[in-house]
């Protein structure tokens, strides 16, 4: 999915920024999910509970998956 996308990454930050949002949708997407929605709900789950926050409550074999499937996307 990278492969010509690291080249615009601007610096080795940015690509460790890529990497990891990359690797969130590709996580979501082999578990059946919702890459948007799924993004969504840890970015919603985490702004709530972001002192002492379980971070292994995020991963997608542990999200509400009936919460993701209800969020949609609605454009730019």
């Amino acid at each position: 999915m990278g492969r010509k996308n690291w080249l615009f990454s601007g610096s080795p930050n940015g690509a460790k920024a890529s990497s990891l949002f990359y690797s969130l949708i590709e996580t979501a997407k082999a578990n059946d999910l919702n890459p948007y929605g799924y993004l969504y709900w840890i970015f919603d789950q985490y702004a709530e509970k972001a002192v002492d926050f379980d971070y292994e409550t995020l991963l997608p074999w542990n999200c509400d998956r009936e919460a993701i499937r209800n969020v949609a996307f609605k454009g730019l």
